[in-house]
């Protein structure tokens, strides 16, 4: 057996014509441009990459992109200034902080400050409580992004068993709640796997559905899937000069029915999804659109 490759890009790059066009007619009706402002702190090179592949997407899609370059001596209240005037900037829609952040400056202090009705990536605690109650405001980017890869690949979700490998805030926990709700591509049975997690290989065994996410280079080893699962990867690492996942893709695609490649997988989906935020964002705005 030899897994089918369900391609991200293409599947992102289809998602932004749709909402190319979704935009323009906004704009047309409204006369609001959607609107993401991104606060990049320091000189990391892969969140300089990033921020710049999520401006070129806005650009593609007719949503306007801000960069604000901060230098990495700011002080967290410096930076917490700057998001209190996006917050309060009717001309933004979304807020985007690149993360990581400098050592001194506390992560969810600042996430928080975000408001809700501008936090694009759902980090706040309202925006995550209302995904787990089933009524989001925004879904979080890349879980959202998986689920529409599943979607799109016509796999059987409801009444599979899934096995996410990681809790983040950022994927682990999200990805394990939208898995688990009714709906598209959900309501499956789900287990969330972690670092502390005895005999692993047993649990990822029984999976029909592997989410990795768990940072680790290649973690994922063929003999941990069963034949014929849905192997999903979030991970991207960088070995020596090659990006890489989280799962040790030429063994397993061999036993897998379907995975998703590093790069062109997950990756271009995150990016996609902002987008699709930035747009209900700026709908919430005029009150085009409510969540519930």
């Amino acid at each position: 057996m030899t897994a089918a490759i369900i391609d991200g890009k293409a599947v992102a790059a289809d998602l932004r014509l749709k909402l190319a066009d979704e935009v323009s007619e906004f704009t047309r009706t409204t006369n609001v441009q959607p609107h993401l402002a991104a606060i990049l702190v320091g000189e990391d090179p892969a969140s300089a990459v990033y921020v710049r592949n999520k401006q070129k997407a806005c650009d593609k899609s007719g949503i306007r992109s801000t960069l604000h370059r901060l230098p990495d001596v700011i002080t967290e209240d410096g930076l917490l200034v700057l998001i209190h005037q996006l917050n309060n900037d009717p001309s933004v829609h979304g807020i985007l902080v690149q993360l990581p952040l400098p050592a001194h400056i506390r992560e969810q202090v600042v996430l928080d400050a975000v408001t809700p009705l501008k936090d694009v990536d759902c980090f706040h605690p309202e925006n995550v409580g209302l995904m787990v109650q089933g009524r989001p405001r925004f879904l979080p980017c890349t879980p959202h992004g998986v689920q529409q890869l599943l979607l799109t690949s016509g796999i059987q979700v409801a009444g599979s068993y899934a096995v996410v490998l990681g809790r983040s805030e950022i994927v682990g926990k999200p990805m394990a709640m939208m898995l688990v709700q009714r709906g598209a591509a959900a309501d499956a049975t789900v287990t969330v796997c972690h670092s502390r997690t005895k005999n692993l290989a047993d649990i990822t065994r029984q999976a029909d559905i592997i989410v990795a996410a768990i940072g680790k280079p290649r973690f994922v080893t063929a003999d941990m899937i069963k034949p014929g699962a849905v192997v999903i990867d979030v991970g991207i690492n960088r070995v020596e000069d090659k990006l890489v996942g989280d799962v040790d893709y030429g063994p397993v695609s061999e036993v897998a029915s379907a995975i998703t490649p590093v790069p062109g997988g997950v990756g271009p989906m995150t990016i996609a999804m902002l987008l699709q935020n930035t747009l209900t964002a700026a709908r919430l705005s005029v009150g085009r659109e409510v969540h519930g």
